[in-house]
């Protein structure tokens, strides 16, 4: 059994699907690929053929001096590992499930380019290894059910008690091994507070980035069957957190930021590199007054704006977030009377982007390096009314600790024995410690994906001889058939049931406010539940993940930020 249908469970569900295993996963939501569908679909590989073809030398032993070097404490088992096995075990894997790489770029700490971008962001790369699972004859899904804690039975993890969260059934799922994929601790507030960096500021207020169920519940049911935690003060929280207007606890944030705007502290002063290195960036903010920042720009520089999760490349869905509701960016006719709105001194607001409009005529920014002559596009100077200003927080990202596994993703105890029978992938497990202190991008959903697969071939049938499954064909487009939303009225009226908080329907709600939002028809996504037939009116799930795209794809004519 696998807990959790992110990337690292479903990458885990699959590989151990193909040695033989009867697979059966459990996730307390509805649809699988967890956050990383909401991720640009970015992974560090090694010495791939798109490297080659880029005349790009890359090695493994290159590639794990970097990972050594920015972690500072890298496991340097796990990363030993993942270098020399990223080409085959991800690059060779990935493309031939139909995911398509391609752009190279070079984060910071590593020594050339191998962060490799995937075609259509991150459904394009956790899309494939889903609709495989879906496929497989040997791979079932338990949706909406939460894992409430294992089962221990005899010193071995054999089970899984579980909560049918719409209908509040609990019963427990024997199984011989189980997989815990259950994501990281990042929505969980206390928990991150709790486990906070030792020697930097904690945050004032610390908004919440992480995905929905990053709540550290497996972290607690593995420890509860004699696991153990580690590097839980290893956390890669950002800089660029936006208050979430639509939410109406004031604890949740948006990933943004706007490239046209530069970084003010409530001084009216810069204070660091706009888009600089994430490891230094949000040290220098918690050591501002009030520990946050402004981000001001001009009517030139408003379409900047972006919101970082796949998904929002639409300006229209970027603008009524940021620019159609109240409170979320403030603007006036001048830099001063900007200043009094955002209650900081009128003069160094003035001489801020005074500056940066000096620096921006001689095209290098002396004073933090934020770009130089080579870089593209070119800053723009703030200087065309009205002017505008919006403030920003550390958000939580991702968690770089967890429950502790050795290199087969067996979880350990406190005497360094693995249980048995339970196993850890992604980053419940802080990927193995593979990124340290400090990570390389592309080294989250790599690694996840990475020790999946290792985890799925250790809980192969032992020694069984593997069937071959016959597969299901790949989906094929829905026939698009036009039918009025008054048929499907007639049993659900989706405003209402949007406007409602149920547990188990969170995607639900997030997909269809999007629908009416933008004005789609029930016929765009559902045409194949047309006309009515009773018994068979279920959605074919297989199918349906072509729809996906419509929330999580790259939009066509999307009009998204420009800088």
């Amino acid at each position: 059994m696998v807990i959790g249908a992110g990337i690292s469970g479903l990458s885990a569900a699959l590989e151990a699907a193909n040695g033989g295993a009867q697979v059966l996963v459990v996730d307390q939501a509805t649809a699988g690929g967890g956050h990383a569908i909401l991720s640009n679909g970015a992974v560090c590989l090694v010495r791939t053929p798109l490297q080659a073809a880029q005349k790009i030398e890359d090695s493994p032993e290159l590639a794990a001096k970097d990972f050594q070097t920015r972690g500072e404490d890298a496991r340097p088992e796990w990363v030993s590992r993942y270098v020399r096995d990223s080409k085959v075990d991800l690059y060779d894997w990935l493309e031939g499930l139909g995911v398509r790489f391609e752009f190279l770029v070079r984060p910071p700490g590593n020594t050339v380019p191998r962060l490799h971008l995937v075609k259509g962001k991150g459904w394009g790369l956790v899309g494939p290894i889903f609709q495989e699972c879906l496929r497989h004859p040997r791979v079932r899904f338990l949706w909406a059910t939460r894992a409430l804690d294992l089962v221990v039975t005899k010193g071995r993890v054999a089970g899984v008690r579980t909560l049918e969260v719409r209908t509040g059934k609990k019963r427990t799922i024997r199984s011989r091994n189980i997989i815990v994929a259950t994501g990281g601790f990042g929505n969980n507030l206390s928990m991150v507070l709790r486990n906070w960096p030792a020697g930097e500021p904690k945050p004032q207020r610390l908004l919440l980035g992480s995905a929905h169920t990053a709540t550290g519940d497996g972290h607690e049911m593995a420890v509860r069957s004699g696991g153990i935690l580690e590097r839980m003060d290893h956390q890669w929280n950002y800089i660029m957190g936006l208050p979430d207007p639509r939410d109406s606890e004031g604890r949740r944030g948006l990933a943004a930021f706007n490239f046209n705007g530069i970084w003010v502290n409530q001084s009216g002063n810069r204070f660091t590199q706009e888009f600089g290195d994430p490891k230094s960036g949000l040290a220098s903010l918690l050591r501002q007054p009030g520990g946050s920042y402004w981000t001001v720009f001009d009517e030139q520089g408003k379409r900047g704006f972006s919101i970082t999760l796949a998904g929002w490349d639409n300006f229209r869905d970027v603008s009524k977030i940021v620019y159609e509701r109240d409170g979320v960016v403030l603007s006036a006719p001048s830099l001063n009377e900007l200043a009094k709105k955002m209650q900081v001194p009128e003069d160094a607001l003035r001489r801020s982007v005074e500056r940066f409009n000096e620096l921006t005529t001689k095209g290098v920014d002396e004073d933090f390096q934020a770009f130089g002559p080579r870089t593209t596009p070119k800053p723009r100077p703030i200087n065309t009314p009205p002017f505008y200003a919006a403030r920003f927080f550390p958000i939580t990202r991702k968690s770089m600790g967890g429950v502790k596994v050795d290199t087969e993703c067996r979880v350990l105890n406190s005497a360094g024995n693995a249980i048995p029978g339970l196993f850890a992938v992604g980053e419940v497990t802080g990927f193995g410690g593979i990124n340290g202190r400090a990570a390389l991008e592309g080294t989250f959903l790599g690694p996840g994906m990475y020790m999946g697969r290792v985890a799925g071939r250790a809980v192969q049938a032992q020694g069984s001889a593997v069937s071959k499954a016959q597969i299901r064909p790949a989906p094929q487009a829905l026939a698009r058939g036009e039918f009025a939303d008054s048929e499907c009225a007639k049993c659900h009226v989706v405003a209402e049931d949007v406007a409602k908080e149920r547990d188990g329907y969170w995607h639900y709600q997030q997909s269809h406010r999007k629908v009416l939002d933008r004005g789609y028809k029930c016929s765009q996504c559902h045409s194949d539940l047309h006309p009515y037939r009773k018994g068979s009116h279920r959605m074919d799930r297989l199918a349906q993940t072509l729809n996906c795209v419509t929330c999580h794809g790259v939009q066509r004519g999307s009009g998204g930020g420009e800088p």
